[in-house]
């Protein structure tokens, strides 16, 4: 089975989603192979954090200080409940470009560390609040994850592998993929779209539907 998961790591339902999914998995003891795709949301995001996280979800969601900060406090409750730490109060929003870019790069070159590299970004974004627009923050998750100081340099201090993260994007707004997370699961010829943040029991229940091959009827989008 494949699994492509549309993720941007600015995105805490991106990281509730895929961690739910994992486990969902794992419970069912599959064999599966993973590919990251990217969806940046905050295109307008620079290196350094200009907006407060609250600032941010009223603006873009249209809400008041108090109804934004209250939402904020419901993700974390659901994330806490999943047993994940977050913070996503004082996260700083901040570019995912570059971190985008890194984890393209993985996939294609190292796609069997991929994953534990996005774990580990989501981790710093949303759990440590460091600066992921910050390159030797993202070098350090790199090497912990195995790839090497020259490579992740080499991709973070040019433009490489931009391209290929804005395409993502791009065909997935050509296929009515509009926000993040979402998840395709593809079994031979069958796939199923999953977007938006499932429980772990109703990601278990596309899988083990999938897997027998009992699709019809059943709607996911």
């Amino acid at each position: 089975m494949n699994i492509i998961y549309l993720i941007d790591f600015n995105c805490p339902y991106s990281y509730i989603g895929l961690k739910r999914l994992q486990k969902a998995v794992e419970s069912l003891n599959l064999d599966v192979d993973w590919e990251m795709r990217s969806f940046e949301l905050e295109t307008d995001a620079g290196k350094r954090p200009t907006i407060s996280t609250t600032e941010r979800y009223a603006e873009k969601y249209e809400l008041s200080p108090e109804d934004a900060s209250r939402k904020i406090d419901e993700i974390e409750k659901i994330a806490h409940e999943d047993g994940l730490e977050i913070n996503f109060r004082d996260m700083l929003l901040t570019s995912s470009k570059d971190a985008l870019r890194l984890t393209k790069y993985a996939q294609n070159m190292n796609p069997e560390i991929t994953l534990k590299l996005v774990e580990e970004i989501f981790y710093s974004n949303l759990v440590k609040n460091e600066n992921i627009a910050d390159i030797n923050v993202l070098i350090g998750i790199a090497i912990s994850c195995g790839l090497t100081e020259f490579d992740a340099k080499k991709i973070l201090e040019n433009n490489y592998y931009n391209i290929e993260a804005y395409l993502d994007k791009e065909e997935a707004l050509t296929n009515g993929i509009t926000a993040t997370p979402c998840f395709i699961l593809e079994l031979n010829e069958d796939r199923l779209i999953l977007p938006g943040v499932f429980s772990t029991g109703e990601f278990k229940t596309a899988l083990k539907d999938l897997s027998s091959g009992d699709l019809e009827g059943k709607t996911f989008i």
